[in-house]
């Protein structure tokens, strides 16, 4: 395939940042300071539900230093989440880590002490943790606006006609068509936070009467004005975007952080920021939602599927703030990975005395995927289809439809992912290698070997709308206002890169704005995927419309038409005589600057998709499961950054990727509610020792996406494993294993109730 020549697009191009990050000169929240600037902490319940009879507060704030102490009676009745019921401070405690009172103090150390000296009574209630539990008739209500603990779905961005479940033709009729039906439970529960290196945080100030400023640690700093507390007042609200110590989906929330921090700046008449201690982002700042499938599949003898039916039990905690969100992409999803004419599977999101959810890497079809691929895998092993062949033959095709985020019905117009997939399965060997369900690749001793494979494809690539300006100065440089921060992965590079390769610039001729709402456009964010389509068109197109106007501004001192030039390294000249050329200067003179503007509407019409196969080692004495090695396989149309697509693609394992399948977990103590590994000690996490094998395949056919035919596969690499993962170990020792993740506790249990069943 003929591949068009870039000077910077595929090209191992250093980050603009990168002398900056190493050198410690980048400034992150943590470092900012300002004159008067306060520490705020959270006073947290140590209850899971509770009501708050009493709070005494004087001895607090009798402490030198101490300038602010709110409680729920001492602020207006601000609400955020979805719906917009969960109150900023209440009277009543739902999870061990809520939120009872905030100091606002000089020094750390000094609103740390007030913590302890305010005086709370509580009425401690019943707690209920489980999703199935919680809907039970008796089980403790935690909110008088959810009856019987169930959330509303949908979601007011997702538009009136959100995807709320997967329901379409003739479950029914599907059935009567299939050859096998199989039916099963599947959970991918108790998954932590993706924990990034930077905890959660935020710089907040005040000032009268309602103006608020934030510098928030958030991947998506236009959204902090959406996603703020609703309140009667009408507040005017700008956002500095700040580096993000690693994003990974769940810097999309902090709106509860962000209001504790504006409250106590409020109160105090100075800036105050809060910063979460890594103890209490394990414990308080949100985990994935819980997932637990209870499905039904029907399949013909082909690999065909011709019905599903089942209930999704999604655990949101104690409250929601993106899980009606990652319902609606989840549905979506699922319809990619599996072509079926006949659904009804239907959510039920349940709130209970947990910690609270959030997004994160994988939004909503990782936690529905890694629950239903395993009870897919029944159908395939009674049918003895090889997975492969099944992926092959069910994901999305061109033309193929779905209904996606927002309820419409979309068709897929992109490549077909065949090649890929064949192309990572001859990287890995897995015909030579898998042996057929439920059968180890080799047996050792006690050592069992077992080989999966697991799928994930998402249109969010194509997700929300972007904004972008691009300003051409006369001496041959040009900036770029977005609202985009960095958040780890280089993109705010790569969309230099773009904006250079349009415009023939020197790389280092192009820079980028800080993220500013104030004058920035607006910006959704890197999310989904998103940005090498979604915000890599904004880019494109904003460079090329300020360089249509550059050269429109030449053509009088040309002579020329519009299509007769060009513009390279700041001079503009004729295609047919590039001799004849003239510096931008000489056009735009000392007082002019060419801004162009860039606009992406949401697309859901193209998918991006992973393949991931892995090989594990089971050792059946210890249950200690090794992940030997993993091969990665996707298709992006175009390299845009070599190093940081591998890098991407390297981040498969943790944190909250296939390690989530093997111990990566947040354990709650059910008689107290309280998390007992929140710490870098007891929480269990790879080290750099203990990394597998990985490799990946790249391929590169061309997309219908934007000028450089490139879309983005970041948020989906750690999507395939967890259910890749669960499929090996099933091999390896020889039955079903339908819980994660893969501790040696339950492999051992495992096979002694195998053993006992073999001797009954």
């Amino acid at each position: 395939m003929n591949k068009t020549a870039y000077r910077y697009i595929g090209k191992a191009i250093p980050r603009k940042d990168a002398r900056d990050i190493v050198t410690g000169n980048v400034r992150f929240v943590d470092d900012i300071k300002f004159a008067g600037l306060l520490h705020g902490k959270v006073l947290r319940s140590p209850h899971p539900h509770a009501n708050i009879k009493k709070i005494d507060k004087r001895r607090a704030l009798e402490l030198k230093g101490v300038k602010a102490i709110l409680t729920w009676k001492d602020i207006p009745d601000w609400k955020g989440g979805t719906p917009a019921i969960f109150r900023v401070l209440d009277k009543k405690v739902r999870y061990v880590g809520d939120a009872v009172a905030l100091v606002a103090a000089t020094t750390e150390n000094i609103a740390r002490e007030a913590l302890e000296l305010i005086d709370v009574e509580y009425e401690v209630l019943p707690a209920v943790y489980d999703a199935e539990e919680a809907l039970q008739p008796d089980a403790p209500q935690l909110y008088d606006e959810l009856p019987g603990n169930v959330v509303t779905p949908g979601a007011f961005i997702l538009g009136p006609k959100a995807l709320t479940d997967v329901v379409m033709g003739d479950v029914q009729e599907g059935f009567a068509e299939a050859d096998i039906i199989t039916e099963g439970t599947c959970s991918y529960e108790n998954m932590p936070n993706p924990i990034p290196a930077e905890t959660p945080g935020v710089v907040a100030l005040w000032e009268n009467p309602n103006k608020v400023t934030l510098w928030p640690i958030s991947q998506h700093p236009s959204n902090s004005k959406l996603f703020f507390p609703a309140t009667d007042e009408q507040l005017d609200i700008r956002v500095h975007g700040n580096p993000c110590g690693g994003g990974f989906g769940s810097r999309g929330r902090g709106w509860d952080t962000e209001a504790h921090a504006v409250l106590l700046s409020r109160a105090a008449g100075q800036p105050v920021k809060i910063i979460l201690t890594r103890e209490e982002h394990l414990a308080t700042f949100g985990v994935r939602i819980s997932s637990r499938i209870k499905a039904k599949v029907g399949m013909k003898k082909d690999g065909t599927v011709t019905a599903v039916s089942g209930k999704w039990f999604v655990n949101t905690g104690y409250h929601s703030s993106h899980t009606q969100f990652m319902i609606g992409v989840g549905c979506g999803e699922v319809q990619i990975a599996i072509r079926c004419p006949n659904w009804d599977l239907k959510p039920v999101i349940v709130c209970t005395n947990r910690i609270p959810t959030g997004p994160a890497r994988g939004f909503g079809g990782q936690e529905l995927k890694s629950a239903f691929l395993p009870l897919l895998s029944l159908a395939m092993a009674k049918a003895d289809i090889d997975p492969l062949s099944f992926f092959k033959k069910n994901f999305i095709k061109p033309g193929d439809g779905y209904f996606w985020r927002d309820g419409r019905w979309y068709n897929y117009r992109g490549p077909d992912f065949m090649a890929a997939m064949e192309k990572g399965a001859a990287q890995f060997g897995w015909h030579e290698k898998w042996k057929g369900w439920l059968k180890p690749t080799s047996v050792s001793s006690a050592k069992r070997r077992g080989i999966g494979v697991g799928i994930h494809g998402n249109a969010d690539i194509g997700e929300d709308s972007s904004e972008v300006y691009v300003q051409l100065h006369p001496f041959g440089t040009a900036v770029i206002n977005s609202n985009i921060v960095e958040i780890g992965n280089g993109q705010r590079s790569n969309y230099i890169k773009m904006v250079a390769e349009v415009l023939q610039l020197p790389y280092e001729k192009v820079s980028m704005s800080d993220s500013d709402t104030m004058f920035n456009p607006y910006e959704f964010g890197p999310a989904g995927s998103r940005g090498t389509y979604a915000i890599g068109s904004a880019m494109i197109a904003a460079a090329e419309d300020a360089r249509k106007k550059i050269i429109e501004l030449s053509m009088p001192a040309l002579n020329a038409e519009l299509d007769e030039l060009d513009t390279v390294d700041g001079f503009i000249f004729k295609k047919n005589d590039p001799d004849s050329r003239v510096p931008w200067i000489q056009v735009m003179d000392f007082d002019r600057v060419c801004t162009g503007l860039g606009r992406f509407e949401p697309d859901f019409t193209l998918s991006n998709c992973m393949i991931c196969f892995v090989e594990v080692e089971v050792d059946t004495e210890t249950g200690k499961v090794t992940l030997a090695k993993v091969v990665n396989a996707t298709d992006v149309g175009q390299i845009i950054d070599p190093l940081g697509i591998q890098g991407q693609l390297n981040g498969c394992l943790g944190t909250a990727g296939i390690d989530s399948a093997l111990f990566e977990e947040t354990i709650l103590d059910p008689k107290i509610g309280r998390v007992m590994n929140a710490n870098m000690i007891d929480y269990k996490w790879r080290t750099f020792a203990e990394l597998p094998k990985i490799d990946n395949v790249i391929l590169e056919t061309p997309f219908p996406s934007h000028r450089f035919k490139a879309v983005g596969v970041g948020e989906i690499a750690t999507s395939p494993g967890p259910a890749a993962v669960l499929m090996a170990v099933s091999n390896a020792l020889g039955f079903w294993m339908h819980d994660y993740p893969l501790t040696p506790d339950k492999i051992l249990k495992a096979l002694s109730q195998t053993a006992d069943k073999g001797r009954a």
